[in-house]
C-alpha cells in the first residue's frame, strides 16, 4: 500500500498530536512543525504529498507560507488550511495565497481525512474524467487509452502512470524525489527503476515520431513539453 506523507504545521500542542494520532491510525506519515521557520526547513528537505496549515504561528502568518511554497520554491503541493478564522475575506485572502482548501476550526477529524484524501488523489492525476493532450499526445484516463498522431500506445501500469504524472503537471519540471513519491510513496524501488521506465516510456512515446515530448532537465528532473513550452 503506497504511504502518503503530510507535513502538519501547527503550534496548538494537544491539537497537533490529536491529528498525528488520528491519520496516522488511517495510513499516513505525519511530520509536524510549530512554525514557519521549521515549517520551510523540513519542506526544503523532504517531499510530501500535502501541507495542513494553520494560519496563526508565533513567528508569522500561513499564508505567508503559503505564499513563499507557491513563489520562491514553485511547489504545487496541496495545501489545506486549518483555522479558526471563517470569514469571507479570510478565506479569500487564503486562496489568494494558494491555498487549495479551507477548513474551520472546530472540525469534524473524518472530514479532513475526506479533504485529505480528495486533494491528494487531484494532485496525482487520480481524479480525472476529461483527457489530456500535449501535442498529439492524448491520455485518457477513464478508458486507461493513449495514443499519439492517431496511433495507439500500450504501456505498463507503472509507465503509464508516470506519463500521467508528467502530462498532469506540465510544463512543470519535476525532480526524481517527487516522481518516486508519487508512483512508490515510501517503498522505493532498486536504483535504475525509475531510469528503466523513464527510458521504455521514451522508447514507446517519442522514439517513432518527429516531435521530442519528454525532455531531462539537466540537475532539476524531467519535464513533458512541446517545445515552445521549454524555457
Amino acid at each position: 500500500m503506497t504511504k502518503h506523507f503530510i507535513l502538519i504545521v501547527e503550534d496548538h500542542y494537544e491539537l497537533a498530536s490529536t491529528l498525528c494520532e488520528f491519520l496516522e491510525e488511517h495510513g499516513f506519515v505525519i511530520d509536524h512543525a510549530r512554525n514557519l521557520d521549521a515549517a520551510r526547513n523540513l519542506l526544503r528537505q523532504h517531499p510530501y504529498h500535502i501541507l495542513l496549515l494553520d494560519i496563526n504561528l508565533p513567528d508569522g502568518s500561513g499564508y505567508d507560507l503559503c505564499a513563499w511554497l507557491r513563489t520562491e520554491q514553485s511547489l504545487d503541493l496541496p495545501v489545506l488550511m486549518l483555522t479558526a478564522r471563517d470569514t469571507l475575506d479570510d478565506k479569500l485572502k487564503g486562496f489568494a495565497s494558494g491555498t487549495d482548501d479551507y477548513l474551520v476550526k472546530p472540525f469534524d477529524f473524518n472530514e479532513l481525512v475526506v479533504r485529505v484524501r480528495a486533494l491528494i488523489k487531484r494532485s496525482l492525476g487520480e481524479v480525472s474524467n476529461s483527457q489530456l493532450q500535449i501535442h498529439d499526445l492524448i491520455l485518457d484516463s477513464a478508458r486507461q487509452s493513449l495514443s499519439r498522431a492517431g496511433q495507439s500506445i500500450e504501456l505498463p501500469p507503472i509507465q503509464f502512470k508516470l506519463l500521467k504524472l508528467l502530462m498532469r503537471n506540465s510544463p512543470k519540471v519535476m525532480s526524481k524525489q517527487e516522481i518516486i513519491m508519487a508512483l512508490w510513496g515510501d517503498a522505493e524501488p532498486e536504483s535504475d527503476a525509475l531510469r528503466s521506465h523513464i527510458y521504455n516510456l521514451r522508447k514507446m512515446v517519442d522514439k517513432p515520431f518527429n516531435q521530442k515530448l519528454i525532455h531531462t532537465v539537466s540537475g532539476v528532473g524531467l519535464k513533458i513539453a512541446i517545445e515552445t513550452d521549454l524555457s
